[in-house]
């Protein structure tokens, strides 16, 4: 290990800071663009992993942690906290032009990032780590430099009070969970509904005592180890409650808003919008009387979707990589993946497709695998990119990419 000054340039996908020491690059977590820092090094030839001993010339964009777990137990849900908000927006366009040059081989300029209504109190969502040790519950987050550890939470200022105080009445009946629960999530729908989802365990004798003890709640789900997810206990929420939704309604919205005006420009009248969810896309653009084919692996989900939709329009239950090419042809195709991308036979069907659609919208919360799966895809040019901060504090950004057919 070798104690060298480093100075900061940039921020790499995952929040690290990035400087360079004798031609090695260097990764320092915790640190900002201009920052002049001391740094303990452990690497090899090109790439180290840097830890801050010393601030020697602070950035004029790092301000003060607002939350105590960032500092005292490392925590590692955000990365920024240390950024002032916008140079958090900066760092991400260019981590986003980062991924569409360095992955995809398209040269893009780094795009605009759309600032989050609420840098605060904006998580509809928190998922915890629980942990049922000798000496007791412990139920909290990982420090971003010991991923194996656990340190109890007692808040997080990036979500919502509500999912907080939930989170709270499960510490308290924490003796109820199941005796192997590895996680949990808390969840605060449009409506105000609340899910809680456990996971882990083989048996959970206690679940309704459990769902009893938090009358505050809508749904309890449990997912026990290597089995599907089941409902425990339910006071009128929709099955769909605890599927897959954005932890921040209002920036949700706002790319939700800017999907449909750009989808709309192409005068599309069939749609597949792939990774449906519960309709919050399909629905809308449905209704505008276009015919959609709504996909989503999710059966609740997409029982939901299938419900609301009018006639004409249709849901289909199962992989988008099955299901895509039986859905196309489609003047424009909507995919939002999870965070590992898309399959290899999403870019393959799109591609070779005939006739091409007019428009292929890509909304991504990885950089990185919207970069790879662009990539795939060299029949398609990119016509618009945006970025939108889904999640303020954190390394993490939301892109919409606007792909039409032509020579990249």
């Amino acid at each position: 290990m070798t104690a060298v000054k480093v100075a900061i340039d940039s921020i790499a996908a995952g929040g690290d800071g990035v400087g360079r020491n004798d031609g090695m690059v260097v990764f320092v977590p915790r640190s900002a663009p201009g920052d002049l820092v001391t740094a303990r090094l452990i690497g090899k030839k090109r790439f180290a992993r840097g830890a801050i001993l010393q601030i020697d010339t602070p950035s004029r964009d790092r301000v003060e942690p607002v939350c105590r777990h960032y500092v005292v137990d490392r925590c590692g849900g955000c990365q920024l906290q240390h950024l002032a908000y916008p140079a958090q927006l900066l760092a991400k366009a260019t981590i986003i032009r980062d991924g569409l040059t360095r992955i995809g081989k398209r040269a893009v300029d780094p795009p605009l990032v759309e600032a989050s209504p609420a840098e605060w109190r904006y998580r509809t969502k928190l998922t915890l780590a629980i942990r049922n040790l000798p000496r007791g519950w412990v139920v909290g987050l990982h420090p971003f430099d010991d991923p194996a550890a656990v340190f109890p939470l007692e808040d997080c200022p990036i979500t919502d009070e509500r999912v907080v105080a939930v989170w709270r009445s499960v510490f308290a009946s924490a003796a109820l969970l199941p005796a192997d629960a590895e996680r949990g999530s808390v969840r605060v729908a449009d409506d105000g509904a609340i899910t809680v989802v456990i996971e882990g365990g083989q048996q959970w004798p206690d679940g309704l005592r459990f769902f009893n003890a938090l009358p505050e709640i809508g749904s309890l789900w449990w997912k026990p180890e290597k089995q599907a997810r089941e409902m425990v206990a339910n006071r009128g929420v929709a099955a769909a409650g605890a599927s897959f939704s954005q932890v921040n309604s209002q920036m949700a919205a706002t790319l939700r808003a800017y999907v449909l005006e750009r989808v709309r420009r192409h005068a599309p009248t069939t749609i597949v919008d792939a990774y449906a969810g519960s309709g919050a896309t399909a629905v809308p653009l449905a209704a505008g009387g276009m015919t959609v084919t709504a996909i989503e692996l999710d059966p609740h989900a997409s029982d939901a979707c299938a419900g609301r939709l009018p006639q004409g329009s249709r849901a289909l239950t199962g992989r988008v990589e099955d299901l895509l090419p039986g859905a196309l042809p489609a003047d424009v195709v909507l995919l939002n993946p999870p965070r590992t991308g898309l399959a290899d036979e999403v870019p393959a069907t799109l591609e070779s497709a005939t006739p091409r659609p007019r428009a292929v919208f890509y909304v991504s919360c990885n950089p990185a695998t919207l970069g790879r799966d662009v990539a795939r895809m060299p029949g398609y040019r990119i016509e618009t990119v945006r970025g939108f901060d889904m999640f303020p504090q954190t390394a993490h950004v939301e892109t919409v990419c606007e792909l039409v057919p032509g020579l990249t």
